[in-house]
């Protein structure tokens, strides 16, 4: 990629880090008032007045550094959930006003029921608007989502998938073939899912999710190069 197109990959990037140095630290909160048998407590409006409120186990209240360390972690928290709420509001002037390729792709893709903005997103910086794909053959290779069969003289298995390409785009595409069974039950890609793996165990539903999200991929490549929607696929009404 350009530095233009590698620059335009940073905010979901740095969105994934920040969400989870939410999680953890809403979780060091979670864990450090389950010590002192304080379970279920709300990280919501007002926690700084609810916090000095609390008992302890024992009905006695939260000792002063404890409580000067739980305050000092909520406020990083407030603090990196402002951040995340900035850079979604950047992505959503920028998705409304199609300035670059990469939001036009973006917001094509969001046209299609079950495609979020997460998604589009990851889809089109990471993928879509810096590279040309000749066929679906390198849209799977590129995604990592290829098999990668074994074949000895004598004995022939299937390895899995060859994991080699942008890991981002293929946990997207994983987690929207999940979205895309929910939301487009009638299309041609949910309906061949549910007839080859709908009567299997969960084991193969498994493995037949990675396949419908190889042939969703090259389903959306299509759709971003020649306007092709997907079979049966229901788009968003205004």
């Amino acid at each position: 990629p350009s530095e233009e197109h590698e620059d335009q990959r940073r905010p979901h990037r740095e969105l994934k880090a920040l969400k989870n140095e939410k999680y953890r630290l809403a979780n060091r909160i979670g864990g450090t008032l389950m010590s002192v048998g304080i379970c279920d407590f709300s990280l919501g409006r007002k926690f700084e007045e609810r916090i000095a409120e609390v008992r302890q186990w024992d009905g006695e209240p939260l000792p002063l550094e404890l409580r000067s360390h739980i305050l000092r972690t909520h406020a990083r928290l407030r603090f990196i959930e402002e951040q995340i709420k900035q850079i979604h509001d950047e992505r959503k002037t920028c998705l409304e006003e199609k300035k670059t390729r990469a939001s036009k792709i973006a917001a094509q893709l969001m046209l299609l029921k079950a495609v979020g903005e997460n998604g589009a997103w990851t889809l089109s910086t990471e993928f879509f608007s810096w590279r040309e794909f000749k066929n679906g053959k390198e849209v799977g290779a590129l995604a990592g989502l290829t098999g990668t069969p074994h074949d000895s003289g004598g004995k022939d298995r299937e390895q899995g998938i060859s994991k080699a390409g942008n890991k981002r785009v293929r946990t997207m595409a994983v987690e929207l073939a999940w979205c895309w069974l929910r939301w487009q039950p009638q299309s041609a890609l949910s309906l061949w899912y549910q007839g080859k793996f709908g009567p299997v165990g969960k084991r193969l539903r498994r493995i037949g999710i990675v396949a419908l999200a190889r042939k969703l991929l090259v389903a959306l490549s299509r759709c971003v190069e020649y306007g092709v929607v997907p079979e049966g696929a229901i788009l968003r009404t205004a």
